[in-house]
């Protein structure tokens, strides 16, 4: 969140300690200031145990980088080079766990996949996955298979014939045969 978004909402809470102070209820509260009744009623309890202050923002919601500024303007400058020059030859792609790996090498700073994966967020940028192939693989050999193989192995489709989803409601009775059940049923009333 922004620090606008921040100050917008510690606005609202100090709002809230002002009729907190003139003895309002949680819930007249909650329906003046358009907030959930959960937060009115923590909001109450928060106001009730250390007054103003303990509404007052703490300041942003996520954890301190690790990486100092200067680390992290290098960690994108790093992003901008090759896999490769990393010694990630096969593929060359931007991993969680291999940005983790290159912080630590790089960094001497200790990331988790999930921690590097919000360090990647962090800095506008998103983890990629990989394609898994096997190293054999024979693309014509797939291609074959799947043109020949695999169209007499899949099962046909639905008929083409006219078909409803409603039970109560059936298709077109112009498909049915003339000795089906309903087959009149398209014929007009008198």
């Amino acid at each position: 969140m922004t620090a606008a978004g921040r100050q917008r909402r510690e606005t609202v809470r100090m709002q809230a300690a002002g009729l907190f102070e003139q003895k309002i209820k949680p819930s007249e509260m909650a329906r003046r200031l358009r907030v959930s009744l959960k937060s009115a009623y923590q909001w109450h309890k928060l106001w009730r145990d250390g007054g103003r202050e303990a509404l007052a923002c703490r300041g942003p919601g996520w954890s301190r980088c690790r990486l100092s500024p200067r680390c992290l303007e290098k960690l994108v400058e790093g992003y901008l080079e090759q896999g490769a020059a990393h010694g990630w030859v096969e593929d060359q792609v931007w991993t969680a766990a291999r940005v983790a790996t290159l912080v630590g090498g790089k960094f001497h700073v200790s990331y988790s996949v999930s921690g590097a994966t919000r360090l990647m967020h962090r800095l506008a940028f998103s983890p990629q996955v990989p394609a898994r192939r096997v190293a054999e693989r024979d693309e014509q050999a797939v291609t074959a298979w799947k043109e020949a193989t695999w169209a007499e192995a899949k099962e046909p489709g639905r008929p083409a014939e006219a078909t409803s989803a409603s039970r109560t409601k059936p298709g077109s009775p112009a498909g049915r045969p003339e000795d089906a059940p309903g087959a009149g049923a398209a014929a007009p009333r008198s």
